[in-house]
């Protein structure tokens, strides 16, 4: 989210008169605090039951008519929540929270029209004619003051002690929905990343897509074909992609070796060469340094001799080999 509304939040003749009179506060570390409310990804977020639950229970227990979890954003207060009140936002420069956020504790006005800071506020002598505002700051872990939950009144009044007490609560309370908040996104975003990831190397796994324990789907231009496992006879290194032969066909995808050992079955195919895997159902015997493979089709030959496929055996993977081998 960026710091600036979407919504127009420029100040009337009337609200700039006020606010070039006023001086008004900024937390220390102002650039670090906004960048902490920033990292909850909340400004113009849409309404929450969660928050609007406390909101209600703040004017409740204050028994106030308007009650609002305000967020102190660059240029302007957005309500997360808001009861009795219907605009989302109003502009910095002449917000009640802005001296709140600079407060330890509930920071209490008891009669705005008596007040030096607030007498001419426009929020005070037009809509929504505030007299009464006390806000407890929303202060987080690391210290930063984000917003008040604060409440509202058009009468001159105070509150009581068990009052402030519970609104100190309750903007506690918020400050936790909003820690929890952001970790909830943080663990969705977190998650489609790890899904696209699944995506991409299920995909890439590279063409070669597994089925069930017996077939294999195989990427071929614009379609997926299906190869059971069981034709297979070699599969083949060739740079960045391995030909899969069959008895009949031959498939190029784009794929590594240790991908297609990941992906065909371990108890019928056996490693025998950094470029080759092998069926070991289809050896027909093992000659010198060569694992020889039953008859197919010579139309893609390779090391063919008599029909015969001649698969190197290397020196590192025979031990492997033979252990597969019904040796008698």
């Amino acid at each position: 989210m960026t710091s600036q509304s979407k919504l127009n939040t420029s100040l009337t003749e009337e609200q700039q008169a006020f606010a070039g009179n006023k001086v008004y506060g900024q937390p220390l570390q102002e650039l670090a605090r906004l960048e902490a409310l920033e990292s909850y990804d909340i400004l113009d977020s849409a309404p929450e039951a969660d928050f609007d639950a406390l909101t209600r229970l703040a004017a409740y227990i204050c028994e106030t008519p308007i009650s609002l979890i305000s967020l102190i954003d660059a240029q302007r207060q957005w309500f997360k929540s808001k009861l009795g009140l219907e605009v989302p936002e109003t502009p910095r420069e002449i917000s009640f929270c802005q001296y709140a956020i600079l407060q330890p504790e509930v920071f209490e006005v008891e009669d705005a029209t008596r007040n030096d800071i607030f007498r001419e506020n426009p929020l005070v002598t037009g809509e929504p004619n505030i007299r009464f505002y006390a806000g407890a700051p929303l202060i987080t872990h690391e210290g930063f003051s984000l917003g008040t939950l604060c409440i509202i009144d058009t009468v001159p009044r105070s509150l009581s002690g068990k009052q402030k007490d519970a609104l100190q609560s309750l903007a506690r309370t918020v400050v936790t929905h909003l820690e929890l908040r952001r970790a909830r996104l943080t663990l969705e975003n977190e998650k489609e990343k790890l899904e696209n990831l699944l995506k991409l190397a299920n995909s890439t796994a590279n063409g070669g897509l597994v089925a069930g324990k017996s077939d294999i789907f195989v990427k071929q231009e614009s379609k997926l074909v299906k190869v059971n496992t069981a034709d297979i006879l070699w599969v083949e290194a060739l740079g960045d992609y391995v030909n899969i032969h069959t008895h009949k066909d031959r498939y190029t995808i784009y794929a590594t070796m240790k991908d297609m050992e990941t992906k065909l079955p371990g108890n019928e195919f056996v490693r025998v060469h950094r470029k080759y895997i092998i069926s070991v159902n289809k050896i027909k015997s093992i000659e010198d340094d060569s694992a020889v493979i039953e008859k197919r089709d010579t139309s893609n030959a390779g090391h063919m001799m008599n029909g015969l496929m001649y698969v190197p055996i290397g020196s590192s993977y025979k031990t492997t080999l033979m252990k597969r081998l019904n040796l008698i």
